[in-house]
């Protein structure tokens, strides 16, 4: 079986109880409901990966992130037909926020990892099938908005 590691860079966008999420179109988590963001190309800074990830994957820019967390997870999965693959998945985390609150979204696929781009109320996340990054940071969002609220 092979390993890879794997280091990307990921946003948390939340407005008005809803966070930004885009669904995978390919990989381990095909089908599911991800944080945007994506790889570090070579020589690449995180906050431009995130700008630029955010871009490709849901067409908002300008935007703002500060690092939140850095997590990570394993899996293994069907890479092809007759190979598995197991994958150390590490994740830095950004807060970002939208200068532009009426800014609209991708709703169609980049044509490479995300299917669209959608607003998903925060009460409606443990109903979708979510990637671990997501599952990850779902817990503290809510609490945060919650303490938000009070």
């Amino acid at each position: 079986m092979e390993k890879y590691t794997h280091l990307g860079v990921y946003g948390v966008l939340i407005q008005d109880d809803h966070i930004l999420l885009i669904q995978k179109a390919r990989g381990p988590h095909k089908g599911k409901w991800d944080l945007p963001g994506g790889s570090i190309e070579f020589g690449e800074e995180p906050e431009f990966t995130l700008k630029r990830e955010f871009m490709e994957e849901t067409g908002l820019s300008p935007i703002k992130g500060s690092i939140r967390t850095a997590i990570s997870y394993t899996i293994v999965y069907q890479y092809a037909e007759n190979q598995m693959e197991e994958l150390h998945h590490i994740g830095i985390i950004y807060d970002v926020e939208l200068p532009d609150d009426q800014a609209v979204i991708k709703a169609e696929g980049d044509g490479q990892d995300s299917l669209g781009a959608r607003w998903v109320p925060l009460e409606s996340l443990s109903l979708l099938p979510l990637t671990p990054f997501v599952e990850m940071m779902m817990e503290s969002v809510l609490i945060e908005e919650a303490e938000g609220e009070a």
